[in-house]
């Protein structure tokens, strides 16, 4: 009984404390009714937490017991902005934000009285200086994306827009993040949402990202359809069409875009009917090979005109990337590109075992895709993009010392037009209008001012990464090698990059030789002809493999046929 009393002390207090404003509205004056009335209100709430049955914490402690919901439900931004410190917040610290804040909007990016990273941590990285520093030069880097079956080559920018839809985002952020890209003459990834008129008001430039839905290039039933991928593709605001296997956020998962979401808008960018649910399928069906992934990109590489065609994935099972090189090999048919997104990336929301447990991390997925064409003698012929939590001249500097050609920055340019990493993404209620389509919570969002931003971050991004450079050395981010990175490992172990992710040789991989543990046991299981390894990595590892397992001669004799050595 004693405990009933404890538990229901408030409550008790409430109705007695309602009982006596009435009392004195009654008899004193009716000024008293006002707390009365909210007394009965907490009255009636404490019943109707006593009757339900969905949350047991408000049938033991009615009225109270609600306040615990209430700093649930306030806690994101109690720790954002009175209780986090300025390194340790996730996935982008304070001074990460702010880092983009201040390039965005041309404010000082200096911070005085010396670093706050813990330079004696396990993990800390750093970029080798040079005693002789050079001079750091014109910050527009860029690099050709075209290889040699391509007639409409790309000059791009080393940082671009990573892939975000129309749809994930507001109409005015798309027109924002466009804008500012024709400001900045860098180019802008559709996302797998298709190219709607608000990419195409600016004018900026698009890379268009053909996803497994083939938003604005497929029929009604979802396949992809030559006809309006061509219409589309030759427009002069597209300048590349990436083909996503995979993303990083989500990678092996597809999703269903609900028809109340399905606006006329949306559905006149991913050219489906309005108001009826969107599929995007986990896997694509106008290819289910390696070979038949190579010629539907020599099939949109023509059609589209000779424009750059690519395609992004997040690494997976090695031996479906090491099937995608061996068909190049066999078939001759290689991408103007290949964009590798890491684990790490994702703009909007996925499920939890997705975002923290699925896809190989971008450090590790770019060197290895860097490595493999390199041992078959195609890295030439392939530019490299990585995208992955890349916001700073440092996070760009390192992935490039891996491999990577340029960069792809999604969230970055997200806190560039204003996100404050509410993560509130998924339920359209975006405090900044970044993430909704509600229209009177992305009308906040002004265009003008934001695309400015956009410039301004990507500008100031690329002056930071030429002082980099300069300080160690070089004159182009191009020249950066793995020995320029160095991380600690532990108390006194340092290690260049160089010994932490070693390089193959030119054409290694053609010679039969597999130096690394991962091309000694993947490489062998991979086969052109399907995804499907050759028998399983567990065989493989115990070496009880039931067909002769390939050899390293058997291998290099089959790239030496490859029709890319004929020519």
């Amino acid at each position: 009984m004693n405990r009933l009393l404890t538990r229901y002390t408030a409550f008790y207090f409430i109705a007695l404390a309602g009982l006596v404003f009435l009392g004195l509205g009654l008899w004193n004056n009716a000024l008293w009714f006002a707390p009365a009335a909210v007394c009965a209100g907490l009255v009636g709430l404490g019943f109707r937490d006593l009757n339900q049955t969905r949350h047991a914490i408000r049938r033991n402690y009615p009225v109270i017991g609600n306040l615990r919901f209430f700093f649930e439900s306030i806690r994101p931004e109690l720790r954002q902005y009175f209780f986090e410190d300025d390194t340790t917040s996730l996935p982008f610290s304070r001074a990460d934000r702010s880092l983009v804040y201040q390039r965005a909007k041309q404010e000082v990016d200096k911070r005085p009285f010396g670093t706050q990273q813990n330079v004696y941590q396990s993990g800390y990285e750093w970029i080798n200086h040079s005693m002789e520093p050079s001079r750091p030069t014109d910050s527009d880097f860029r690099i050709t994306v075209g290889g040699p079956d391509c007639t409409q080559p790309y000059s791009l920018s080393v940082l671009n827009i990573s892939a975000m839809s129309f749809g994930a985002l507001s109409a005015n952020a798309v027109l924002a993040l466009n804008k500012g890209a024709n400001l900045g003459k860098f180019a802008h990834d559709t996302g797998e949402g298709g190219v709607s008129r608000y990419h195409l008001e600016h004018q900026g430039d698009l890379i268009w990202n053909i996803g497994s839905g083939y938003f604005g290039c497929g029929d009604a039933k979802g396949s992809f359809s030559e006809e309006a991928f061509a219409e589309r593709a030759r427009q002069d605001s597209i300048k590349m069409i990436e083909i996503k296997l995979s993303q990083g956020a989500k990678p092996g998962h597809g999703g269903i875009l609900p028809g109340a979401k399905v606006t006329l808008e949306i559905a006149e960018a991913r050219g489906v009917p309005p108001w009826q649910d969107c599929n995007s399928p986990a896997r694509h069906n106008a290819f289910t090979t390696p070979i038949e992934l190579l010629h539907f990109v020599a099939r949109l590489r023509e059609l589209s005109g000779g424009k750059p065609v690519g395609f992004k994935m997040c690494i997976g099972h090695p031996w479906e990337w090491f099937a995608i090189a061996k068909a190049m090999l066999k078939t001759g048919i290689t991408p103007d590109f290949i964009v590798v997104d890491g684990a790490e990336g994702g703009t909007g929301a996925a499920p939890i075992e997705f975002v923290d447990h699925v896809g190989t991390p971008l450090r590790e997925a770019l060197r290895l895709v860097h490595n493999t064409l390199v041992g078959i003698g195609l890295r030439d012929r392939i530019k490299l993009g990585a995208s992955g939590k890349i916001i700073s001249a440092f996070d760009m500097a390192r992935v490039m010392a891996l491999g990577a050609d340029w960069c792809n920055s999604a969230r970055g340019f997200m806190f560039a037009i204003g996100c404050i990493q509410a993560q509130t993404c998924h339920t359209g209620k975006c405090p900044t209008g970044v993430t909704t389509q509600d229209p009177k919570r992305q009308a906040a969002l002004v265009v003008g001012d934001k695309s400015q931003r956009v410039a301004g971050f990507h500008a100031n991004t690329l002056k930071a990464l030429a002082e980099l450079l300069a300080a160690a050395g070089l004159q182009h981010p191009g020249e950066l090698r793995p020995h320029h990175i160095a991380r600690r490992i532990a108390n006194g172990e340092v290690r260049v990059l160089s010994a932490l992710f070693p390089d193959l040789e030119e054409g290694e991989l053609l010679e039969g030789k597999f130096r690394q543990n991962i091309f000694r046991t993947a490489w062998p299981m991979a086969q052109a002809e399907s995804f499907a390894p050759l028998y399983s990595l567990s065989a493989a590892l115990s070496g009880n493999v039931n067909s002769p397992m390939p050899d390293e001669a058997s291998e290099a004799n089959k790239a030496r046929n490859s029709p890319l050595l004929e020519t």
